[in-house]
Order: structure tokens, then C-alpha cells, then sequence
């Protein structure tokens, strides 16, 4: 077991032998348990073959040959702690890996079948043993010393186990070589006492080779003892160093406990402002929310609004295409009759030019009727001079009356020309107007 110095490793120099003890546990010894010929039955052919089959007990490996001296290896079966071991009625052992399953048969049922029997059960509890240790190695790093003692003592017992199963096949392989020649001797006729002689010289030899065999075997079980023992002692002071280390670490855990729980509370104040200033943002975040939705009513009344506005601007536009094709008809008309009114402009004008001629004929025509009654009235004043008072009298008043209504028209008829050529050129005369002024004239002359 290890001393008390062993709790001062530092966490490198146990690492370093964890490492060491798994590695010591995976690797092979180096020895060969148990070798000896087998069959084989093929996997794919059903047909038993002869091999040389050569058994690590540390590691669990069986490695299998044609033939005792080929330097190749053939094939390899791997056990592990989990296999098991079927042992039939008539000489078959039918060994199971976790993998696949192997069938394999001893030559002789007697001495062979249980050395091999019971080396593969010795082997699967070394095995086991190591699997154990693994396991307790590595752990969580809270190996305790009662579960490094349970180690111990299950690889000590493991060892004496396999030692004690060798050991006893081997005896009962003893027992059946020797009951053979004692049955032989006594069977056979005193002739044959020199061939059982050499038959006894022969089964000597074999019994010292297998004496040897089995020193070499009790060797072996006192080296994986010898192993489980260093693995054992080097888990009991990895253990202690884990457990001084558990210590700190529980310090350590201690200290940041309480680091924490200040932590925790400092965090749950902080929670606590943070749920206060959550709820003040919950509470503007709906105030947002209410005027956002009231924003998108007035947006979406404004879109109505607005589709309501380009429907009116179509209307207009549509208004304002329809003035403005009006316009465009109202300039053409208004181009129409200024062409007209122009054309009846200068109709007017050589109308008025002619009006004006036929005035001033009027005028002279007039001057010459008042010349010729001036005339005539001189000259009754002049041929009437013997006649009666009263036919005289009457004669000269016709003729005043005459001339005073000429003077009369003609006045009347120059104030009415005035007034027609102030107002021609604001109203241009038309052609009615001219008929109408024609009318009145002739109507005058008429009267006249």
C-alpha cells in the first residue's frame, strides 16, 4: 500500500500516474499464458481446421496460426470482460466475444479441454479485475479508500482464483496422463513390457514438461499479481491525492458559494430594477402601440382621403380636358367670327364709303333743290306782281311753307346723319341698319 508521503504528489505527478497505471493495464505482459493446437470451425465453410492458438491472459488477445512455427499470424480473437464461455457436452467449447462468436474444440477432452477451460476463465476474471480498476480510476476524481482497498483485495482474490483454477487443471490432466498408463500396464500382455516402458519414459517427459509448464504458469500468475498489486497501490495514492485535492476544491467551492450567493443577491436587485424599468417600457411600449395604431388610422383615412383626391384631380382633369376642348371650339369660333366681322368690317366700310357718296349727292341735291326753289320763289315773286292781293299772299305762304320744311328735313336729316356717325363707329352699322337709313332717306325725299 502506498505511505502517507504519497498525499504530497502534485496534480501533474498524479495525472502521470493514472496515465502510467492505465497504460500498465492495456498493455500486454509479454508472456504467453497457455498455447497449444485447437480447432477452429470456419465462419464461412462450417469446416474445422487446425490452428496454433497462443493466449495473453493481461490483455485478452488470442492469436491463432496454420502451423506452430509460421511467423504470420492468421487471425486474432479479442475477450473482454463482457465475453462468456459455453463449454458443450462432447469436447466443443463454444467461446463467445462481444463481437462475433467463435467455435473452438480441444484434441483430447481430458487434460487439454480444462487447461484451456480453465485459463480463459482465469483470464476473463483478470479481466474483469481490470476493468474494475480502470473504472475506478477513472471516475470523477472522488475515489475514496475504501473503493482502492476493494480493488486490492478483488485482484488479490482474482489471482489466487486463476492460481487455484490452473492448478487444479492441471492436476486433473495429471490424473487422466497417469490412469492412462496405469490402464495400458495392466491391459496389455507381458510382451509389450518394454514398448510401456518407452511408453512411460515418454509420459515422464511429458509430465516433467508439463510440471515445467506449470511453474511457468504459477510465474505468470504471481507477475499479473504482482501487476494488479502496483495497479492497486498506485490507485491508492492517486486517491489520496485526489482526496487532498477533493479538500481544496471543496474550499474552493465553499468560497465561491458564497461569492455567488452575494452575486445572486446583487443579481436579483438588478432583476428587480430590471423588471421595474420593464414594466415602464411595457407601459410606454403601449402607449407607442396606441398611438402607432391611431397614426395608421389617420394614415389609412388620409389614403381614403387621398384616393378620394386623385379620384376628384381625375374628374377635374377630366373637367379641365373637356374646358380646354370647349376653349380650343370657342377659339376656332371666336377666330370664325372674327374673320367674319372682319370680312363684315370691310363690308361696312365700303358700305359707309358709299353711304357717305350718296350723302354728299343728297347734299348736293339738296342744295341744288334749295337753289332751284329760291329760284322759283323769286320768280313768282316777280311774274305775280299785278295779281290779286289774296291769290299773292296765299302763293307766298305756300312757298315759305315749302322752304320751311325743306330747311326742316334737311336739318333733320344732317342732326340724324351726325348721331349715325358718332354711334358707326362704336356699333359698326349693318347692312339693316343701312336699309333702314336708306328708308328714312327716301321717305324724306318722298315727303319732300
Amino acid at each position: 500500500m502506498a505511505s502517507h508521503g504519497a498525499s504530497t504528489q502534485t496534480p501533474v505527478e498524479a495525472e502521470n500516474s493514472l496515465e502510467r497505471i492505465k497504460r500498465q493495464l492495456a498493455s500486454g505482459s509479454g508472456r504467453n499464458l497457455l498455447q497449444g493446437p485447437l480447432l477452429k470451425r470456419s465462419e464461412t465453410l462450417r469446416k474445422w481446421n487446425d490452428r496454433w492458438v497462443i493466449l495473453d491472459s493481461t490483455t485478452g488477445k488470442m492469436e491463432y496460426k496454420t502451423r506452430r512455427n509460421e511467423p504470420t499470424v492468421k487471425g486474432t480473437i479479442i475477450f473482454d470482460a463482457n465475453s462468456t464461455i459455453t463449454v458443450s457436452p462432447v469436447n466443443f467449447q463454444y467461446w463467445y466475444s462481444t463481437k462475433k462468436d467463435y467455435f473452438l474444440c480441444a484434441e483430447t477432452p481430458g487434460a487439454a479441454r480444462a487447461a484451456w477451460v480453465a485459463t480463459l476463465h482465469a483470464t476473463l476474471l483478470v479481466l474483469k479485475a481490470h476493468k474494475e480498476a480502470v473504472n475506478s480510476l477513472s471516475g470523477n476524481g472522488s475515489v475514496k479508500l475504501g473503493t482502492i482497498a476493494t480493488v486490492v483485495a478483488a485482484s488479490n482474490s482474482t489471482a489466487i482464483e486463476c492460481s487455484k483454477e490452473i492448478e487444479a487443471a492441471m492436476q486433473i490432466s495429471l490424473r487422466n496422463a497417469l490412469g492412462m498408463v496405469n490402464n495400458r500396464t495392466t491391459d496389455g500382455p507381458i510382451d509389450d513390457l518394454t514398448i510401456m516402458k518407452e511408453t512411460l519414459k515418454v509420459k515422464d517427459e511429458e509430465l516433467q514438461n508439463l510440471a515445467w509448464e506449470i511453474h511457468a504458469h504459477d510465474s505468470t500468475i504471481r507477475d499479473i499479481a504482482d501487476k494488479l498489486s502496483e495497479t492497486a497501490e498506485a490507485a491508492a495514492s492517486a486517491a489520496l491525492t485526489m482526496d487532498e485535492q477533493r479538500r481544496i476544491t471543496c474550499v474552493e467551492i465553499e468560497k465561491l458559494s458564497k461569492a455567488s450567493q452575494k452575486q445572486l443577491e446583487s443579481s436579483m436587485l438588478k432583476l428587480k430594477e430590471f423588471e421595474e424599468k420593464f414594466m415602464i417600457l411595457s407601459k410606454e411600449s403601449d402607449e407607442l402601440i396606441k398611438q402607432r395604431d391611431s397614426a395608421l388610422q389617420e394614415a389609412y383615412l388620409w389614403c381614403s382621403e387621398l384616393a378620394k383626391a386623385r379620384e376628384r384631380f381625375v374628374i377635374l382633369e377630366g373637367a379641365v380636358v373637356r374646358t380646354e376642348e370647349k376653349v380650343r371650339v370657342a377659339e376656332a369660333n371666336a377666330e370664325a367670327r372674327i374673320k367674319e366681322a372682319s370680312q363684315k368690317e370691310a363690308a361696312t366700310v365700303n358700305e359707309n364709303q358709299e353711304l357717305l357718296a350718296y350723302v354728299n349727292m343728297l347734299q348736293a341735291q339738296l342744295q341744288r333743290q334749295h337753289i332751284d326753289s329760291k329760284e322759283v320763289f323769286q320768280k313768282t315773286e316777280t311774274s305775280n306782281v299785278v295779281g290779286s292781293t289774296s291769290m299773292l299772299t296765299k302763293h307766298v305762304g305756300l312757298s315759305e311753307e315749302n322752304v320751311d320744311k325743306v330747311v326742316l328735313v334737311f336739318l333733320e336729316f344732317c342732326h340724324f346723319l351726325g348721331r349715325m356717325w358718332c354711334t358707326w363707329e362704336q356699333t359698326k352699322l349693318t347692312s339693316g341698319q343701312l336699309e333702314m337709313l336708306n328708308g328714312v332717306i327716301f321717305s324724306q325725299q318722298s315727303r319732300e
